[in-house]
């Protein structure tokens, strides 16, 4: 998610906290931004996406900060929403700054902390593609149902980005639930015997025995299939993404993110946190469909991300560079101080295991990738990777969060064992 910064994290901190926000005491000039900021959307498309433009600040005590340099908002009072991005228009610009969010909570009318996004997403599809973002975007950030929001971006290098705005977004709300078996068995897969998975595998037109014959291997190793939450069980509305699927040849390796969007929220609001990340990629940076594969919340469900059947090798947009033959898991959350919860690390071990077995690849092995462009790796270089990498192996990055960066040694031993390695 953010990209290493060359500047001292800890100087940009301490210019930050000087900053002050300064902005029209009865908003009336913020009020006048918000007409026609909602975006247009089919008719009964659930949520919704606002974008308020970011104005200069009109004076900083930090001097080493020009007149006018940050940009800020105060937005009065706006329809609920429940996460937040900055957006600005030129994709291939790089936001060289500090931003931070504080938001209005609906429920108890009490202003949170100022919660800093990550101003540096490198997850992305690959340069060149049909898919190349149309905005530049920093990763979303959760804040559950508020009202009104103030913001304001520092810069820490040259000048920020044209076109900053603040994208508000309101996921929608809960899809329906019916009780009913079909239903249930469309939202959910349940686990399968070996044989199953085997069958599976075959009938998604994979090659993993012929794979694991050549490596001398006797017969495919495939972990059981997880229990995972399809896309209608999350309320994915398809008509929001582009329609189709894109899929690579197969896939020799699994990136584990983390989605750096806060880790305030209940297990019971992952659906509605993934509605939220799927409206942000689609609207705001302008993917196709949900950037990740996957996703894992903190409490271990695991959740069908970008469509195209989750057995099959449908290409994403989730590690620059690096999308071709891969795939990228994301849990849901922060985790570069905070430690991912045992229930979320496991559940990334089931879930390479299983996918990683259809297509032959040992999660304690090293593969092979041909990069696509990136900050580490030019264009056209073959490149050694663990079968199970984290993002900032492919990408100058901090995530996965360095926290859940460490256990992914332990998730190649557990997805091995479950392989019957």
């Amino acid at each position: 998610m953010r990209a290493l910064l060359a500047s001292s994290i800890g100087v940009t901190c301490a210019a930050l906290l000087v900053l002050p926000l300064v902005l029209p005491e009865d908003g009336s000039a913020d009020r006048r931004q918000l007409a026609g900021a909602q975006t247009a959307d089919l008719p009964g498309l659930p949520g919704s996406t606002r974008s308020l433009p970011l104005a200069p600040l009109a004076g900083s005590l930090d001097r080493a900060v020009p007149q006018g340099a940050a940009r800020g908002l105060n937005s009065g009072d706006v329809a609920p929403f429940s996460l937040v991005g900055v957006v600005w228009d030129d994709p291939r610009a790089v936001l060289e700054g500090q931003v931070q969010v504080r938001t209005r909570a609906v429920a108890t009318g009490e202003w949170s902390r100022w919660q800093e996004l990550d101003a540096h997403s490198a997850d992305a599809a690959d340069p060149g593609t049909a898919e190349t973002r149309a905005h530049g975007s920093t990763a979303p950030l959760w804040v559950g149902a508020s009202d009104a929001v103030q913001a304001r971006v520092r810069p820490t290098g040259g000048p920020l980005p044209e076109g900053l705005r603040l994208d508000l977004v309101d996921p929608g709300a809960e899809p329906p639930r019916n009780t009913s078996r079909a239903p249930a068995a469309s939202r959910e897969l349940p686990e399968l015997t070996r044989a199953e998975t085997e069958a599976e595998a075959a009938a998604a037109g994979l090659r993993a025995a012929e794979t694991e014959a050549q490596a001398g291997v006797r017969g495919p190793r495939i972990g059981p299939r997880p229990r995972i939450v399809l896309r209608k069980g999350w309320g994915a509305d398809e008509r929001l993404r582009e329609k189709g699927s894109v899929y690579t040849r197969t896939i020799k390796a699994a990136f584990i993110h983390h989605s750096a969007s806060g880790n305030a929220y209940r297990c019971s609001q992952s659906g509605s946190v993934l509605r939220g990340i799927y409206r942000y990629h689609v609207k705001s940076s302008g993917w196709r469909d949900f950037g990740y594969n996957f996703a894992v919340d903190k409490c271990g469900t695991v959740y069908e991300g970008r469509a195209g059947g989750v057995a099959k090798p449908v290409l994403g947009a989730h590690t620059l560079g690096f999308n071709t033959n891969s795939m990228g898991i994301a849990v849901l959350g922060t985790y570069t101080s905070t430690a991912p919860p045992a229930a979320a690390v496991n559940a990334v071990a089931k879930l390479t295991a299983w996918k990683l077995g259809l297509h032959g690849a040992n999660p304690r092995g090293v593969t092979q990738l041909t990069s696509g462009g990136g900050n580490l790796y030019k264009k056209g270089r073959k490149v050694r990777l663990n079968v199970i990498s984290g993002h900032r192996d492919g990408f100058a990055t901090e995530c996965p969060g360095r926290r859940l960066y460490q256990k992914l040694g332990a998730t190649r031993s557990a997805a091995a064992r479950l392989q019957g390695r």
